[in-house]
């Protein structure tokens, strides 16, 4: 049995402490109201995702996933969820800073719903932060998402 999706949670794997605090406060002016769970680190985050579907809560409503992270890179992370079939109904959206044409199309080979150049200003933050939302909180753009 896959985990429900929480409505309003958006989980965060980024390992830079100034991009967290942007995306934090981005998320304070989203409408509707964003949750935003950090996790700084791969192992912390697959953890984290692991006790949630043992403990039976639902999972975020989105992973946006930095690709750049130490010791296990994003991508290895996407694969890692991407072959579970209880987190194949959560959307991922990969970013980085550096836009790598070989990472984007590794993004998409591996799983992730949509690949995001990263933000480098709060005002990048809140217009991404209010797209992925508009976007991905929409039911219809969920199914679609599971039917790739």
């Amino acid at each position: 049995m896959r985990p429900k999706i929480k409505n309003n949670t958006i989980l965060l794997v980024e390992d830079d402490a100034a991009e967290v605090a942007l995306a934090r406060q981005a998320c304070g002016v989203c409408d509707p109201p964003i949750e935003l769970v950090v996790m700084h680190n791969s192992e912390e985050a697959l953890a984290w995702i692991a006790q949630q579907m043992v403990a039976g809560i639902t999972l975020p409503r989105l992973l946006l996933l930095d690709l750049k992270l130490p010791k296990l890179a994003g991508l290895a992370v996407l694969r890692k969820l991407r072959l579970d079939q209880r987190t194949l109904d959560m959307p991922i959206v990969t970013f980085s800073a550096i836009h790598e044409p070989a990472d984007i199309v590794m993004s998409y080979r591996v799983g992730a719903n949509s690949f995001v150049g990263k933000p480098s200003n709060l005002d990048e933050y809140r217009t991404l932060m209010q797209e992925l939302v508009g976007y991905w909180f929409q039911p219809r753009q969920r199914e679609l998402a599971l039917l790739r």
